[in-house]
């Protein structure tokens, strides 16, 4: 909720602070990787997880700025061409910030990854902070790169929430590191420790994300009111580009017959849509659930 109120507000007034809100999502993602996902020892997801695995392994920070700026360079592309413009720019506007803030920050240390209670802390923390960071660069009509940009690809082509294909580009770079850290250690107790680490920061990065990135959550609203196409037209003036469906009921107390009204929209446009039934309807009586499962042919504006 907090986000779409920040873009209304934003939106209200000019790009260049949505620019601006786009570069403080760079420097939280910095803080998060800097300060807690680093020296945590986790491994990262997709691209940057590559790298951070291979820095790990040489014990040299300035290698992973290498090979995160030259992974993210070829994705902003794939953006730019598959996605759009917008995005891309936004893309690079967020990632230019982040290997400038993981530059430029000063050194510092919140907790000692050495002892299991703090690095934990450290993990959680780090995820959180990362969610939230990707969660409102992708609000702002960008991303962090990465597998964010995988992710709103595919999420747009098979409407899969964003957060899940980090989950599974995971797969690949948590292997790759394991195996580096197997290399480097010989232990295997050492390698299972990273490895439970590493799961725990990944899953509550993509649950963060989920929580508060939900423009490929959907959503089936029912409402019923005396004037049906009242409450028909309180969903269109909210959401053009959606229509509804009537279905017709009768009440079991009363008898009376009236009509449903029905629509599937996502959780980004539930907040609008009700806010304009309360006040065009006041008197409509209106319940929403979850749903999974809907037909490719259904549309949800690109992202940027």
């Amino acid at each position: 909720m907090i986000f779409v109120k920040i873009k209304e507000w934003l939106s209200m007034r000019h790009p260049v602070l949505e620019c601006l809100v786009t570069c403080l999502a760079g420097l939280l993602y910095a803080i998060a990787l800097k300060y807690f996902v680093f020296p945590s020892k986790v491994i990262l997801t997709g691209f940057e997880g590559l790298a951070a695995a291979t820095a790990y392994y040489f014990e040299n920070s300035s290698l992973f700025l290498l090979l995160y700026g030259i992974s993210q360079t070829f994705l902003i592309i794939f953006a730019f061409v598959k996605i759009s413009c917008v995005f891309a720019l936004r893309t690079l506007l967020t990632v230019g910030t982040v290997m400038l803030g993981l530059a430029l920050l000063p050194n510092m240390e919140f907790a000692s990854p050495e002892s299991s209670n703090e690095r934990i802390i450290l993990v959680l923390f780090g995820g959180i902070l990362a969610g939230l960071a990707k969660a409102l660069s992708l609000r702002m009509r960008g991303s962090t790169g990465d597998e964010d940009i995988l992710g709103a690809y595919f999420a747009m082509r098979y409407l899969k929430p964003v957060g899940t294909i980090a989950i599974l580009a995971a797969g690949v770079s948590t292997c790759y590191g394991l195996l580096l850290d197997y290399i480097k250690t010989g232990q295997i107790e050492l390698m299972v420790n990273t490895l439970m680490y590493t799961s725990i920061y990944i899953f509550t990065s993509a649950e963060t994300l989920n929580n508060f990135f939900r423009k490929f959550k959907l959503v089936l609203l029912t409402a019923f009111d005396k004037e049906p196409k009242r409450l028909g037209n309180a969903i269109t003036a909210a959401a053009p580009h959606r229509t509804y469906t009537l279905q017709q009921a009768k009440g079991g107390f009363s008898a009376d017959t009236f009509n449903l009204v029905r629509t599937v929209i996502t959780h980004e446009e539930l907040p609008e849509v009700l806010d304009n039934i309360q006040k065009e309807c006041p008197d409509a009586f209106w319940f929403h659930h979850d749903i999974e499962g809907i037909s490719k042919k259904y549309y949800i504006k690109p992202i940027g």
